[in-house]
């Protein structure tokens, strides 16, 4: 919280109770949320916040390098915590729009060779797959990754 307060202070804007909630909900999250989840996070203890207090936050933790904002598919804008995370990958349903963070050295490898016969040097890259969960796909006693982590989240409360 000291970096954001550093940079609310820098910019001369107010250090308030509502972007400080805001901000340690977004923090206290793991991998991928939305304005809405978040609003409704921070509404659980905060009725009063409202949509635009989280969308300024949001982008006041993006310009500060504090929040990633990723756009997934077709208007799907999602935020995760940035710099002290490890390069990752993304898979996203079309469907439920979950989005699931993978690693593999051998994609990451094979990134790298075909760069290089192309006499390229990667600075950063960024693989997103899309496609179609197992329920979405109709697969019989298929899962829903988005209602998996729903039911993890209610676990962990």
């Amino acid at each position: 919280m000291g970096q954001f307060h550093a940079y609310l202070e820098k910019k001369q804007l107010k250090s308030t109770r509502q972007r400080d909630l805001i901000a340690q909900k977004f923090f206290s999250t793991d991998g991928h949320i939305s304005i809405e989840e978040l609003l409704s996070l921070s509404r659980s203890e905060n009725p009063r916040i409202g949509y635009a207090t989280v969308y300024r936050t949001l982008k006041l933790l993006t310009e500060c390098g504090l929040a990633a904002l990723r756009r997934f598919g077709e208007g799907q804008t999602m935020y995760e915590t940035a710099g002290d995370t490890e390069h990752h990958d993304h898979l996203i349903c079309i469907e439920c729009q979950h989005v699931l963070e993978f690693q593999n050295t051998d994609i990451e490898q094979e990134q790298e060779r075909v760069a290089r016969s192309f006499g390229f040097n990667l600075v950063r890259h960024r693989l997103e797959l899309y496609g179609l969960c197992p329920r979405a796909r109709g697969i019989k006693g298929g899962w829903c990754p988005s209602e998996e982590a729903d039911r993890l989240g209610r676990k962990a409360e």
